[in-house]
């Protein structure tokens, strides 16, 4: 029960297989990245309405036990901090890239 937990609570943080493709054209990992940053982004929002609607129904009084909201609020601050930080990691290493002299 508690590596279902765990699992559960960082969806996107799977770890997937590389796949045997010896080699892809540009245009195919740019289109491979772009799903992958949008279906982290996606997770990152999903995670975000399901601690709205806990905290929405335990407001509302409704039957939700309070460690499960105090939980999916947490999920989802640390999903959305650690999306922040990837953020900023990439605008940090474009802007090192556009200050090297060419």
């Amino acid at each position: 029960m508690a590596l279902q937990s765990i699992t559960g609570a960082m969806p996107a943080m799977s770890i997937q297989q590389p796949e045997v493709k010896t080699q892809r054209t540009p245009f195919e990992a740019q289109q491979n990245f772009s799903a992958m940053l949008n279906n982290a982004i996606h997770q990152v929002d999903q995670t975000q309405k399901v601690s709205d609607t806990m905290t929405t129904k335990l407001v509302k009084g409704e039957d939700v036990d309070l460690h499960n909201v105090m939980i999916s609020a947490q999920k989802a601050s640390v999903a959305l901090n650690a999306t922040v930080e990837m953020r900023n990691k990439v605008v940090e290493a474009y802007q090192e890239i556009i200050r090297m002299p060419v």
